[in-house]
């Protein structure tokens, strides 16, 4: 039984000593933050935010939703590009279906055409434009569900200051937040603790 004791012993001194390396390095790494956002992350939050690291759990969690997001941003940019092309196909094909018209036109009924070819082309620009900010529209929405997504795992996951918000300071502070997790994990990584 005292074995058994001492094990736990040592997995808790263990974890304390990984508890105040993780503090460490973050109030480190907190001096590198705006001094707005310093003054804001509290000796408690970082001391919360260490014991959410311990494990490795978060860090994982994070860089699974940074791969998520990067190929959502990816998608998304690609959606936005396809379209582009469509659009000046589009653009090309009026341009060869004018030139044509104009080369076989009568002299007689060439203002009429070019008064038509004209409003054909505004008719176009105007479905362009309007396609183009639906799409936009579109995007924004899909990112700001992904940040929701986002602050809800990690709520999930007890990452303290995550919670879901439309705030700009507090999606700025979550940044903030989230920065520090990868510099830490980064920093681990390349020295081998992780």
């Amino acid at each position: 039984m005292d074995g058994y004791s001492g094990d736990v012993d040592s997995d808790s001194t263990k974890q304390q000593e990984r508890h105040y390396y993780l503090l460490s390095e973050l109030q480190t790494l907190v001096k590198d933050l705006p001094s707005s956002f310093q003054q804001r992350l509290s000796y408690n939050t970082l001391s919360d935010l260490a014991l959410a690291l311990i494990d490795g759990t978060v860090y994982e969690i994070v860089q699974g939703l940074l791969d998520i997001q990067h190929l959502t941003e990816k998608n998304l940019y690609n959606q936005r590009q396809k379209l582009h092309c469509e659009h000046q196909g589009l653009k090309q094909d009026l341009v060869r279906k004018h030139k044509d018209a104009l080369l076989s036109c009568k002299s007689h009924n060439l203002a009429l055409l070019k008064s038509n070819q004209q409003a054909e082309l505004e008719a176009l620009e105007i479905r362009v434009r309007e396609e183009q900010r639906m799409m936009d529209k579109k995007i924004v929405a899909e990112i700001d569900q992904k940040v929701i997504d986002q602050q809800n795992t990690l709520e999930k996951a007890g990452v303290p200051g995550f919670y879901i918000t439309t705030n700009p300071q507090e999606l700025t502070m979550q940044m903030n937040l989230l920065e520090l997790i990868l510099k830490l994990q980064q920093k681990e990584s390349q020295s081998g603790i992780i």
